[in-house]
């Protein structure tokens, strides 16, 4: 079953889209919200999590026509395919199954004729029982001593995902301290090993081929470093391998008992479910990286079988397409307010961009229209001292979603009372901005009588500027795998509206290539 390849702006939806967007296009979220049950009829609840996304500027009308472009274009058809494990990474003849590794059904999937689910459980047996081995100290380094440190070497998907969780989920860490090493600027490496004890210090070497670039160069300098106090019958008691390239991690001196697999059918964007997140299993214990796949795994559950109009991806998927394709907006802030997210637009960025930056349609056909949107953003409140002023006042129309928690992890009601003071304070300001007449008010009391006609434009805000809130409980693994896949299910849902492959990423090849060719010659 191949996906429709369908150019959605020359579907019915889409006329009818365009025409309702015309009539539409000038409303004010303000007066949306005068409508009774606003908030009730634009917002989905799912266990812990809560999406309000009742301050857009859509209708009733707008999700009807969304939904029907949805389902016009095939969504549900594709959303199968992936799960099933059929190749939608047509170009690179792949399936694509990160939804496989955190799925604890006992349905079997096919690759190849072969169920891959006996293999997935079988690498999660060995991510446990190595993580409780150098969590517990029986994990000796090469002078008898246990391991304090953990080094991941990897980048793109192999460092932005394991980084980002690790530093999300803090709160749940051991005793254990994790590092990341991706660039290839060798200051990184120098500054990252210059704290490290070589005794104590175990590398994750995260490459699928072995061979990329950066992650080699840093692992031969931190094999060259190590062994200038060790020697090379000591490298497999600190050096272990994600990889599937046995013969080159041999070559390195790593037992091939420290090689945890990849798979073809997992995207380096999406790796983190699988042997990839073994440093956030050593980071956080296995039982917490476990939770983490749990809560992805409820959201895929959701995802495959809710229906579209209360579907949490589909909908953010949809509200971003209005925005992008038809309001012409070129950019999304991802606004997240806990500071232990502070790594989550650069994971996001990387998630999105790489997925959906195409130019040319499932047919091979140029594209006319606007694909891949730009994401960006930082935590709160400290981005409200920041690029706010821009959202709020400038002149570009910048979509934002919001993400919270009702709880905080430590405890400190009254920082959180004023956290999320700020966290709806911005999207009421965003939403209804402020008019004249308050600000004249304002400045009437405040006693600047004289002022006021100077000061009045600028203290203006024309508001109708939209945002999205995603509200949870409380930040734990469970509720972190949700608001990943949350997100990795829109990035799917957008591409088969936009005809796009998702899963492929040959625009990150060009410049390795030449970069190449230029050591080559020099």
């Amino acid at each position: 079953m191949a996906l429709k390849n369908i150019n959605p702006t020359t579907t019915d939806s889409w006329r009818k889209l365009t025409n309702h967007f015309n009539d539409i296009k000038n409303i004010n979220i303000k007066d949306l919200m005068k409508h009774e049950n606003r908030k009730e009829n634009f917002s989905l609840e799912f266990n812990d999590l809560e999406v309000d996304f009742s301050k857009n500027r859509i209708t009733k009308e707008t999700i009807d026509l969304l939904v029907e472009l949805a389902k016009e274009v095939g969504l549900k058809e594709a959303i199968e395919s992936q799960f099933l494990g059929e190749e939608i990474n047509v170009t690179e003849g792949r399936a694509v199954l990160h939804t496989a590794l955190r799925s604890t059904s006992d349905d079997p999937v096919y690759i190849d004729g072969k169920n891959i689910k006996p293999q997935i459980q079988s690498a999660l047996r060995k991510i446990k029982s190595f993580s409780n081995k150098v969590i517990s100290g029986k994990w000796k380094g090469y002078t008898g001593k246990s391991i304090t440190d953990i080094v991941n070497i990897g980048i793109g998907g192999s460092d932005l995902g394991p980084d980002m969780i690790v530093e999300s989920l803090q709160f749940y860490k051991n005793q254990l301290t994790t590092h990341f090493v991706s660039n290839i600027d060798g200051d990184h490496v120098s500054e990252v090993i210059k704290k490290l004890n070589p005794e104590t210090t175990l590398f994750v070497i995260v490459s699928k081929t072995f061979t990329t670039q950066e992650t080699i160069t840093n692992s031969e300098t931190i094999k060259n470093w190590f062994l200038k106090s060790a020697t090379i019958f000591d490298i497999p008691k600190h050096f272990v391998a994600v990889s599937t390239n046995l013969v080159a991690v041999d070559n390195f001196g790593i037992d091939k008992n420290n090689v945890f697999p990849m798979w073809n059918w997992v995207g380096g964007r999406f790796s983190l479910w699988s042997a990839v997140g073994l440093s956030i299993s050593l980071s956080v214990g296995f039982d917490n990286y476990k939770a983490l796949l749990e809560g992805a795994e409820e959201m895929d559950m959701h995802y495959r079988n809710e229906n579209f109009d209360k579907n949490m991806p589909v909908i953010l998927a949809l509200i971003s397409i209005w925005y992008n394709n038809f309001y012409l907006a070129e950019t999304e802030a991802v606004l997240p307010y806990s500071q232990y997210l502070k790594k989550l637009p650069d994971y996001l960025q990387q998630a999105i961009m790489e997925s959906n930056g195409k130019g040319v349609d499932r047919n091979g056909e140029t594209i006319d229209y606007q694909t891949g949107t730009i994401v960006w953003g930082s935590t709160g409140t400290n981005m409200q001292h920041a690029f706010m002023q821009l959202v709020h006042q400038g002149t570009k129309l910048i979509p934002a979603d919001f993400i919270g928690y009702k709880e905080s992890l430590y405890g400190l009601t009254d920082h959180h009372k004023k956290l999320m003071a700020n966290y709806h304070g911005q999207i009421a300001a965003l939403a209804f901005g402020k008019s004249k007449e308050e600000v004249h008010l304002e400045l009437k009391f405040s006693g600047d009588q004289d002022k006021i006609a100077k000061l009045l434009p600028f203290k203006v805000f024309e508001g109708n500027r939209p945002s999205n809130s995603i509200l949870f409980d409380k930040l734990t693994p469970h509720s972190l795998g949700k608001l990943i896949a949350l997100y990795e299910h829109k990035i799917y849902t957008q591409g088969i509206l936009w005809n796009i492959y998702s899963y492929d990423q040959f625009g990150v090849e060009l410049g390795k290539e030449l970069a190449k060719k230029l050591l080559n010659t020099h």
